[in-house]
């Protein structure tokens, strides 16, 4: 089992240009959106992950990930997905920047993976507003409402 850390923030302007290459396009599905225990399995390019994470503790959480072929995890989308999206993952340096597809057109979040949670990232230019804690921009809950949360 692997802890995953991680803090995530909306995307301001200019982030293109800190991008390291192309982007990789991503389809994922989610198997159970319980809040205990989300199944998700994605599609990146020429590989697929079958990932189990647990509930959120803070910006923390339990993660246990495991390569699939490609094959089945079209399969497990197709006939087993209960919520679906689709994204350009882009990096720069640490950070992974999600430039969301679809009915999520216009949505950019980026997040950093931390050693630990009280490490303090240094935030780059481009980043907006923390949104770590908020429900709405878990993967698992856009994918299931299909819509850009509303800023509050």
């Amino acid at each position: 089992m692997a802890k995953e850390i991680e803090r995530k923030f909306l995307v301001g302007e200019n982030w293109r240009e800190a991008v390291d290459g192309p982007g990789v396009r991503m389809r994922q599905a989610y198997l159970s959106l319980e809040p205990r225990a989300t199944v998700r399995v994605r599609v990146a390019g020429d590989r697929a992950w079958l990932t189990v994470k647990g509930r959120n503790d803070g910006i923390s959480r339990d993660e246990w990930e495991y390569p699939v072929p490609v094959a089945d995890a079209d399969a497990m989308i197709e006939r087993c997905g209960t919520a679906e999206l689709s994204k350009t993952r882009y990096r720069s340096g640490r950070w992974e920047i999600d430039e969301f597809h679809g009915k999520l057109s216009g949505l950019v979040v980026a997040e950093i993976e931390l050693a630990d949670v009280s490490e303090q990232p240094a935030l780059p230019a481009w980043i907006g507003r923390e949104v770590s804690g908020d429900v709405r921009y878990y993967n698992s809950s856009l994918a299931a409402s299909g819509k850009i949360p509303q800023a509050e």
